[in-house]
C-alpha cells in the first residue's frame, strides 16, 4: 500500500513517494517526470498531458489548459459534447498520475497528501479534494506550496537559518518566510496572488505582437489564439536564455516575424512585477523578520527562470537567489517529504514542520443596531496553527432569541468581500439588548480544519460546528461526476507514447505547406499502419523514425515550461 505527495500545478503535475533514500519523483507513462496539466477529447478517449498539449493548437475545441485557475468557482468549460467543471478535469489529471504510479510503484495507492497554493481560500482547497475524490484518491491533508518547497529544500539545507520562498508558477503567486532552528522549520508569515502567474507575462508578450502587428486578439480564430500562445511562451523561454530572440507567426492573412529584445519585454512587465512586489512585503511585515535578516531566498516554480523575477528578489533582499533547487520539482519532493512526516520515518525523527493560517478567520457582527455588519477577526492571517482563539458577542435587540455565527475567511472589512464559510446558530434567553451575549471560539488545526463552538455566557450552553476539509459538492454531484468520468476511457498506458507522437505530428503538419506538408503525411499514415500491425520491437523502430522526421522539422518542441 503506497502513500504518494502530488503536485497539481497549472502547468505541470507531478507525483512523488518517500523512499528510505528520500523522496523520488514517479515517472508517468512516457517515463517523464513532468505531467502538462492539460486535457483533451478524441471521441469517447480522453488524452491527458503531453498528447493533450500537443492538440491545444490542431484540438482547441476539445482541449482545455490553465483549469487551475478556475477552481472553487462554477465555472464550466465547454469540452467536447459536454460541459466540465475545473475539479473533474483535475481529476482527469490526477487519475493520470495515479494510474502511471501504481504502474511503477507496482501496488495500490491508499492515501495522498495533495499541495495547494498558499493562498488558496476554502473555496478552492475543498474544490481540490473534490478532484481527488472524483479521481478516486484518498486525501485527507492539504500542504501549502511554499510550505512543500521549504521541506525539501530544509531536509537539503543543514544549516539554521531564515529563508523566503518565492514561488511563481504558471498561474498563482506564493511567498513563505521560514525560520529553521533545532529540527523545526516554523512557517512565519504566507502571502500571495491567486490571478498571477507565469502565464500573465506569456500573455503580456502576446499583446506586445498583436500591438506590433496592429492586430485584435478577440479577431484570431481559437486555432491562431493557441498558436500565438504557444509562440508568446516559447518567447517567454528564450528571453529567460538570451537578450533577444526572433519570432515569425502568419496569424490570419497577416506574416508576423521581428524580434523581441529582453528590455523591451521586461518594460512592458513593470506592472506585473509591482504585483509580485505588495504580496513579498505583506509577507515580510507578517513574520516581523527584517529583510536583511533573510538568509536565503529560495525560487520555486518555472517562471521564477525569468531574469526579471531573480532580480527583483535580488533588488528587494540584498542578496542572489538560490537557483540550484530544481523550481519545477521541488513541491512535489516536498510533498513526498510530508508524506514521510506524516508515516514517522526513522530518516525524518528530529524533523518538526509548523504552518500558519494564510487567511484571517473571523465573525460577521454589527458594532451598533443601526451599523453595517463588519467582519471581526479571531483568528488574523499567518497565526501558527494549531491555534484556539476567543472573543465575546452580545445581543442587539430586545428578546433576541437566536445569535447567527457568520464565520467568514478573508481580509477585507466588508463580509460580502470575503469567503463565506458558513453559520452557527445559537439559542439565547430573551433579554434586553446587550444583557446576552455569547463566547465564540475557533479552533483551527494544521489540516485546515476549523471548529467553532458559541458558549451562551448566562447558561453556559454550548453550539458547535466544525468546517473540515470536505467539498462543496454534493453526494449527488459527486457521484454524477464519477459516472460521467467513468464512461471515458484513457489510452492504455503502453499506447501513450504513440498517441503523444502523433499529436505532435498533426501539430506540425497543421503549420506546414507543400512538399515539406506531403513528406509529413506519407510518414504519419506509415506510422499508424506500422504501429497497428507491427510486432513491438518493430513498432520502437517505427516511433524513432516519425520522431526524427518531426525533429528535422519541427525543432522547438513545446511543452518545457514552468
Amino acid at each position: 500500500m503506497a502513500v504518494v505527495g502530488i503536485d497539481l500545478g497549472t502547468t505541470n503535475s507531478l507525483i512523488a513517494c518517500w523512499t528510505d533514500d528520500g523522496p523520488r519523483i514517479l515517472p508517468n507513462a512516457l517515463g517523464e517526470d513532468l505531467t502538462p496539466s492539460v486535457v483533451s477529447m478524441d471521441g469517447d478517449e480522453v488524452l491527458v498531458g503531453a498528447a493533450a498539449l500537443e492538440r491545444l493548437v490542431t484540438h482547441p475545441d476539445v482541449t482545455v489548459a490553465a483549469f487551475k485557475g478556475f477552481m472553487g468557482t462554477d465555472r464550466q468549460v465547454r469540452h467536447g459534447r459536454r460541459s466540465f467543471r475545473a475539479e473533474e478535469l483535475s481529476a482527469l489529471v490526477l487519475s493520470s498520475l495515479k494510474r502511471a504510479a501504481e504502474t511503477a510503484l507496482g501496488e495500490p495507492i491508499t492515501d495522498a497528501i495533495v499541495s495547494v497554493p498558499a493562498y488558496f481560500n476554502d473555496l478552492q482547497r475543498k474544490a481540490t479534494l473534490a478532484a481527488a475524490r472524483i479521481a478516486g484518491l484518498p486525501v485527507e491533508r492539504l500542504i501549502n506550496e511554499p510550505t512543500a518547497a521549504a521541506l525539501a529544500y530544509g531536509l537539503e539545507a543543514g544549516e539554521e537559518a531564515q529563508f523566503l520562498v518565492f514561488d511563481l508558477g504558471g498561474g498563482t503567486f506564493d511567498v513563505s518566510i521560514l525560520d529553521k532552528y533545532d529540527g523545526v522549520m516554523e512557517v512565519r508569515a504566507t502571502a500571495g496572488d491567486n490571478r498571477l502567474g507565469g502565464n500573465d507575462f506569456r500573455d503580456l508578450l502576446a499583446e506586445m505582437l498583436l500591438a506590433r502587428h496592429d492586430l485584435r486578439h478577440a479577431a484570431l480564430s481559437p486555432r491562431d489564439r493557441h498558436r500565438l500562445a504557444r509562440l508568446a511562451e516559447e518567447l517567454k523561454l528564450g528571453l529567460s536564455r538570451q537578450i533577444e530572440t526572433e519570432y515569425a507567426i502568419t496569424l490570419g492573412k497577416t506574416d508576423c516575424a521581428g524580434t523581441i529584445r529582453r528590455a523591451e519585454f521586461e518594460e512592458a512587465a513593470q506592472t506585473l512585477l509591482r504585483r509580485l512586489r505588495l504580496p513579498l512585503e505583506r509577507a515580510v511585515a507578517d513574520s516581523q523578520i527584517h529583510p536583511e535578516s533573510i538568509d536565503r531566498v529560495v525560487m520555486v516554480g518555472g517562471a521564477t527562470r525569468m531574469p526579471m523575477v531573480r532580480a527583483l528578489a535580488a533588488r528587494l533582499f540584498g542578496r542572489l537567489p538560490l537557483t540550484h533547487v530544481d523550481p519545477d520539482r521541488v513541491v512535489a519532493l516536498g510533498a513526498a517529504v510530508q508524506v514521510g512526516l506524516k508515516a514517522r520515518h526513522r530518516a525524518l525523527a528530529d524533523v518538526v514542520m509548523t504552518d500558519v493560517a494564510p487567511f484571517t478567520l473571523g465573525v460577521a457582527a454589527r458594532r451598533s443596531i443601526d451599523s453595517d455588519p463588519v467582519v471581526i477577526p479571531i483568528i488574523e492571517r499567518n497565526t501558527v496553527v494549531p491555534v484556539s482563539r476567543a472573543k465575546p458577542f452580545f445581543t442587539l435587540g430586545d428578546d433576541q432569541a437566536e445569535v447567527v455565527v457568520a464565520v467568514f475567511q478573508g481580509e477585507q472589512l466588508k463580509p460580502e468581500n470575503n469567503v463565506r464559510l458558513g453559520d452557527l446558530r445559537v439559542a439565547v434567553p430573551p433579554a434586553p439588548a446587550g444583557h446576552e451575549g455569547v463566547d465564540v471560539r475557533f479552533t483551527y488545526d494544521i489540516n485546515g480544519i476549523l471548529e467553532v463552538q458559541a458558549t451562551v455566557l448566562s447558561t453556559g450552553a454550548v453550539g458547535s460546528k466544525v468546517f473540515a476539509n470536505g467539498t462543496d459538492l454534493s453526494e449527488a454531484e459527486i457521484a454524477a461526476a464519477l459516472d460521467a468520468l467513468a464512461h471515458l476511457k484513457l489510452p492504455p498506458i503502453e499506447q501513450e507514447e504513440n498517441r503523444v507522437l502523433v499529436a505532435r505530428a498533426e501539430r506540425v503538419y497543421a503549420d506546414l505547406l507543400g512538399q515539406a506538408r506531403t513528406v509529413l503525411a506519407d510518414a504519419i499514415v506509415l506510422f499508424r499502419r506500422r504501429i497497428a500491425d507491427s510486432e513491438p520491437r518493430a513498432a520502437v523502430q517505427a516511433r524513432d523514425e516519425l520522431r526524427a522526421i518531426l525533429d528535422d522539422l519541427d525543432p522547438r518542441p513545446f511543452g518545457t515550461g514552468e
